[in-house]
């Protein structure tokens, strides 16, 4: 087996191994499945985690859809208490969207609910398991931040 043929078949079995675990993960209960958000709802409310707030235009071109959906989008958020609108400080023509602690509340359950079930995974682990996963999971993260700045 050729260093490429290996490194496929290896890059293979990794994956089929995250989405067996991402499978049984997904098993328990969590505010992602209770929400009743819409996957384009959950993705607005990822991208204001990440990014802070920002305009319709900017979650229009994020999103790869229209204003007009966008404003949908936000209107079905804001009913729901997730989002807030407010004016641009630096441009009053533009309206901000922005978490509100609600919504900030949604997206760390969804996101703790997961980070505790691997925990307890990995309660069950040796400590050199955890060491190699410790330094296995640093370089992944390295790659990654060099990949995606």
């Amino acid at each position: 087996m050729s260093v490429d043929d290996e490194r496929e078949d290896l890059i293979r079995r990794i994956t089929e191994t995250q989405r067996g675990l991402g499978r049984a993960l997904s098993q328990t209960q969590s505010a992602l499945f209770t929400s009743n958000l819409t996957m384009r709802q959950l993705k607005v409310v990822m991208l204001l985690s990440h990014t802070g707030s920002a305009s319709g235009q900017e979650l229009a071109h994020d999103l790869g859809v229209g204003l007009g959906t966008v404003t949908g989008i936000v209107d079905r958020l804001v009913s729901h208490g997730l989002v807030s609108r407010r004016e641009d400080p630096h441009d009053r023509r533009v309206r901000r969207v922005e978490l509100t602690e609600a919504g900030a509340k949604l997206l760390a359950e969804i996101n703790d609910v997961g980070l505790d079930h691997y925990r307890r995974i990995m309660d069950h682990l040796d400590i050199e398991t955890l060491r190699r996963l410790l330094q296995v999971t640093t370089r992944v993260r390295e790659v990654a931040d060099q990949l995606y700045p």
